[in-house]
């Protein structure tokens, strides 16, 4: 579509945005239809020959009776239009507030090399994540709590209390949680689907998390707890006062509540195993629950997890096997079950083969990454008990 203009100093910093932009040699036509007056086109027509005679533009002109009537404008000199508009480059723009930004700031290499990649994206008349050259305090604050969250800081914190205690504004990390995220993404792996308070709360940035559910043979402060109430809620830092009263057949962390409530009511009953609800992402304090609990359980005890078939529950499984510490066997996630019932991935991209070497689920994760899988929500699949190795 043509870009008419019946203002010349509008069109003039529009053929530099779209040079800022990459455009080479962009241009622009005067709206003939669209000025409201003879005056306001006779004043149009006489900036933009003053342009012309700097050297900064070219104009063509229409033929025949019209041979004076210019018909379009185009950037020739970019510098020396910069000077005649009295205009800074997007460049030396985005330099000046990247030299403010970092100021001061000691940040991990990977935050820095973020921060100059979003003033690569300024000097292009870009935004990096929802923010411009022109939100230094924004940008200034992504970093410092980034860098507070790379640095562990944050772990056990609420996001005001946070956010207060780095920038002195609680409600900084609300406004700018999506560059936060990015940044943090780029130094530690994240959930690649969650929202931001979702994920940063898996990092540990949540004062008070959610309860963890166990159905299984266990006691609380010594009281046996009986086989038909189905699971008993506890807050992950009291995790010690759990006892287990045998030793269970299985271990199986299940990320979905109603995949829960279904295989502790319909599949085990008996509470042959220990099944454990830790939340969709779960939180630093669950994770930690998860370790103590692989610790008092002895190797022959199989672990096992449950997800969705998607990028964030190959996350959320190596988030718990990293907190368990040990094998961990995935549940009910493989590529046959994709295969016959699973939807095409919306993302592919995601997840890069490769990356989850050396852990069960990589085969998954590998699968994952190519552009024809599929993924799928685990409520599709009815519970089943785990296949427990014998010996």
């Amino acid at each position: 579509m043509a870009r008419k203009f019946t203002d010349a100093r509008v069109l003039l910093h529009d053929l530099l945005d779209r040079y800022e932009r990459g455009a080479e040699r962009p241009y622009g036509y005067p709206d003939r239809a669209g000025f409201p007056s003879v005056s306001t086109m006779d004043a149009f027509d006489r900036e933009v020959r003053g342009a012309e005679a700097t050297g900064t533009v070219t104009l063509s002109y229409g033929k025949g009776r019209k041979r004076d009537e210019i018909r379009m404008v185009r950037l020739a000199n970019p510098q020396a239009l910069y000077a005649y508009l009295g205009r800074l480059p997007s460049k030396a723009l985005a330099d000046g507030a990247l030299d403010r930004i970092l100021d001061g700031l000691d940040l991990d290499p990977a935050l820095l090399e973020s921060a100059v990649s979003a003033a690569e994206a300024w000097s292009r008349k870009r935004t990096w994540c929802h923010l411009g050259y022109e939100d230094e305090t924004a940008m200034r604050n992504a970093l410092k709590l980034a860098q507070g969250i790379v640095e562990g800081v944050h772990v056990g914190q609420d996001y005001r209390t946070y956010s207060r205690r780095v920038t002195r504004n609680s409600k900084a990390l609300e406004r700018v949680e999506t560059a936060v995220l990015r940044l943090v993404s780029n130094v530690v792996e994240v959930p690649p689907e969650a929202k931001p308070r979702a994920a940063l709360a898996a990092l540990g940035l949540e004062r008070f998390s959610q309860p963890i559910l166990l159905s299984g043979p266990i006691a609380l402060d010594g009281t046996t707890i009986r086989d038909d109430l189905p699971y008993l809620g506890i807050p992950p830092r009291e995790f010690r006062r759990i006892a287990l009263t045998r030793e269970p057949a299985y271990v199986l962390t299940i990320e979905n509540f109603a995949s829960y409530s279904r295989h502790v009511t319909e599949t085990d009953p008996k509470r042959q195993g220990l099944v454990v609800y830790a939340g969709s992402y779960p939180s630093f304090d669950a994770q930690r629950a998860l370790g103590l609990l692989s610790e008092t359980l002895p190797e022959c005890v199989p672990f096992f997890h449950w997800s969705d078939i998607d990028a964030d529950g190959t996350w959320i499984f190596r988030t718990i096997e990293s907190a368990v510490r040990r094998s961990l066997r995935p549940h009910l996630m493989s590529q046959e079950l994709a295969e016959a019932g699973g939807m095409p991935n919306p993302r592919p991209g995601r997840l890069k083969r490769g990356s989850a070497e050396g852990s069960m689920i990589s085969t998954l994760v590998d699968y994952l990454s190519d552009e024809r899988s599929k993924t799928m929500e685990q409520e599709e699949v009815d519970p089943e008990m785990p296949k427990v190795p014998l010996g």
